[in-house]
């Protein structure tokens, strides 16, 4: 009776052991994957923030990010570095309001993804303030969801 209970308390010695290292890597890959998917929000973050846009980037994320601004050429210049821009439009397009003083529009990157907005300072719609990032939201053009969402096209309406 004593080697049977002997082996038997050998065998569930062996059985929880296994268990306890399954667990550990279970948590082990749960952290990795979690730290994969706050490098993929920080990274971009960072990215803006450390100014790797460049005024023409911002010009090009302007028509990329609204449909009747495609076949335009803005020129922006830097206000404040990676974060707001101050662009002009030429080029003819035909918006979908008369007036355009006031009117938001979204920016998006050259991976296609929502990166920051612009206000129209005239009526015309041929100057824009531009913001990047965090700071576009605090300046209510986009919402905070709505940053770094895909945007396969460029939107309308």
């Amino acid at each position: 009776m004593t080697a049977r209970l002997t082996a038997l308390g050998d065998a569930l010695e062996r059985a929880a052991a296994a268990d306890l290292a399954r667990t550990r890597r279970r948590t082990v890959r749960r952290r990795v994957a979690a730290g994969a998917a706050v490098l993929a929000v920080a990274v971009p973050g960072a990215a803006l923030g450390a100014s790797l846009l460049s005024p023409d980037d911002v010009a090009r994320s302007l028509p990329a990010g609204t449909k009747f601004l495609v076949g335009t050429t803005p020129h922006c210049t830097t206000v404040r570095d990676g974060v707001e821009y101050r662009c002009t439009v030429s080029g003819s397009f035909t918006p979908d309001e008369a007036d355009l003083k006031g009117t938001v529009e979204p920016t998006v990157d050259a991976t296609k993804h929502v990166n920051g907005g612009c206000r129209s300072l005239r009526s015309d719609g041929r100057e824009w303030e531009c913001y990047i990032g965090r700071a576009a939201v605090n300046e209510k053009i986009i919402g905070a969801g709505f940053l770094g969402e895909y945007a396969p096209a460029p939107g309308q309406g």
